[in-house]
């Protein structure tokens, strides 16, 4: 029998030899691109540079932060600075979904090259199947030019070209950020699609980004010039080969887009750029960001989000609160959050319960350690999966159907903090670039710190562990507490799974 299985191995590696061969498509020189930077704001003739100006000369080296905690107001906010720039947009984003927000931005980028913006287009080309024709129709145009982050080759069936290209692959640009004219940007924890913007019925991802106007706008069209002449972003007619498709710049009359077009026109956001009383806070705002060459493997670990955020996170002096979708703290930084809490810090997780969690392998990263974190002091929260973002409650953590965690934030002593796309695992760490805003705002910091107090009771289980040493959730329901013994409403194949994960040696992939 045990020859039988090791003969029955040995073929399928030399199968999976051949085909890696076969199929493998060298990546095409990339040395001959166009070269372009991001240019400085222009009250002139940019009036959302103009807007701004007035703020920005009362605050010298400050920016006027707004959160965007409501996924109908962030879409807006995207929205409003495509409609309005006049000069340049730079975007970036891991994931683009080609559906009603998706398609609904990409036209509004579309309409502002039309009026003579130019667009610089990165997407990471993890997420693009199925777009090539409508990326290839954008690229077309003489105002737009569209680059892919370390591309794969093989377009079609694209899990074949793993198998000769592996380790490149495996490394992903996760970077979010939208800046109009080098006035505003848009940077945090949502990529562009429905479930992120409060569109359509599916699930819906709690999640926060922050919009910037000032320093923080330049230095994000600085970095963005830095992932657009790296050596993994390549032209897009240099590996896309399918043909455009006929781009329609008018909305879909389908029932859906309509239907969400009225509700962004109710939103917050929208009725405070009618009456132009959209409320900034005026405070220091830095930009942290891998460097590109991440993507390689050959960044210094000094130029890493890591090595920037690890000190400031250290340095706590009463309280740290962590919110991470994705949150794989492994052996030294369960070890290091245990440190904390024996020195006096109050440390507070809130990451997804495995009934709301989208990828369970990585909740297998996280439940190995729960005990670990909880004997060490650590309080643990999950977030139940009957919890959304809701207009009504302006984006905190409230009551709705189909929701997952999907905020990258954290906040130190109620005066730190930081929003971006760096989830607190080891692929965050060490694998995929990242990108986000250390805010000194003790405003901010303290919103996220009463939201999760006021709503971490009924939406979230908490986590604790029995006298005899047992994992155990409670949480509110009707007024009334629940304890669960095991992962709460969760399935026997979600928990069989993340016991299979757990003894697997794949904490470095999470």
């Amino acid at each position: 029998m045990l020859k039988t299985i090791m003969r029955f191995l040995l073929v399928l590696a030399i199968v999976l030899a051949v085909i890696a061969l076969i199929t493998h498509k060298k990546l095409p020189d990339n040395n001959q691109r166009s070269v372009s930077k991001a240019l400085p704001p222009q009250p002139d003739s940019s009036a959302l540079a103009a807007h701004f100006l007035p703020g920005i000369q009362a605050h010298p080296g400050l920016s006027g932060v707004y959160p965007l905690r409501d996924g109908r107001d962030a879409f807006v906010a995207r929205l409003a600075l495509a409609e309005a720039a006049q000069h340049t947009l730079d975007v970036q984003y891991y994931i683009w979904h080609d559906d009603t927000s998706g398609r609904l931005l990409l036209q509004s980028l579309y309409k502002a090259a039309e009026r003579g913006v130019r667009v610089r287009l990165l997407l990471d080309d993890n997420n693009t199947q199925g777009m090539d024709g409508l990326l290839a129709a954008m690229n077309a145009h003489a105002n737009i030019e569209v680059r892919l982050f370390n591309p794969f080759m093989q377009r079609g069936f694209r899990p074949v070209a793993y198998l000769s290209d592996f380790f490149r692959l495996n490394r992903r640009m996760h970077n979010k950020s939208f800046t109009a004219d080098g006035a505003v940007t848009i940077i945090g924890g949502r990529n562009v699609g429905d479930e992120y913007f409060g569109a359509g019925n599916g699930v819906m991802f709690a999640d926060l980004d922050v919009s910037a106007a000032g320093a923080a706008a330049q230095a994000a069209g600085q970095d963005f010039d830095r992932y657009w002449a790296s050596q993994s972003a390549y032209p897009a007619e240099n590996i896309i080969t399918t043909a455009a498709v006929p781009f329609d710049t008018a909305p879909a009359q389908d029932a859906q887009t309509q239907g969400y077009l009225k509700a962004l026109a109710a939103s917050d956001f929208a009725r405070h750029l009618r009456a132009g009383s959209l409320p900034l806070e005026w405070v220091k705002t830095t930009l942290i960001s891998d460097d590109p060459a991440k993507a390689l493997g050959k960044a210094l670990p000094e130029n890493t989000v890591l090595a920037h955020i690890g000190p400031v996170m250290d340095a706590a002096q009463k309280e740290l609160l962590i919110v991470s979708p994705y949150f794989v703290p492994t052996q030294t930084g369960s070890d290091w959050l245990g440190a904390l809490v024996q020195k006096g810090k109050n440390v507070t997780v809130l990451t997804n319960a495995l009934s709301a969690t989208d990828v369970a392998p990585v909740h297998a990263g996280y439940a190995k350690y729960r005990k670990d974190l909880l004997r060490a002091g650590v309080r643990l929260f999950e977030l139940k999966p009957d919890a959304t973002v809701t207009a009504a409650e302006k984006g905190a953590i409230g009551g709705s159907s189909g929701a997952s965690l999907h905020a990258k934030t954290f906040a130190v002593d109620g005066q730190t903090l930081f929003v971006g796309s760096f989830n607190m695992d080891p692929r965050s760490a060490q694998l995929n670039t990242e990108m986000g805003f250390l805010i000194d705002s003790p405003t901010l910091a303290a919103q996220l710190a009463e939201g999760f107090s006021q709503h971490q009771a009924a939406h979230t289980y908490s986590v604790a562990l029995t006298a005899k040493g047992d994992l155990q959730w409670q949480t509110q329901e009707n007024g009334q507490t629940v304890t669960f013994d095991s992962e709460p409403k969760s399935h026997r194949l979600q928990r069989f799974v993340v016991w299979l994960c757990e003894q697997l040696p794949i904490e470095w992939l999470l």
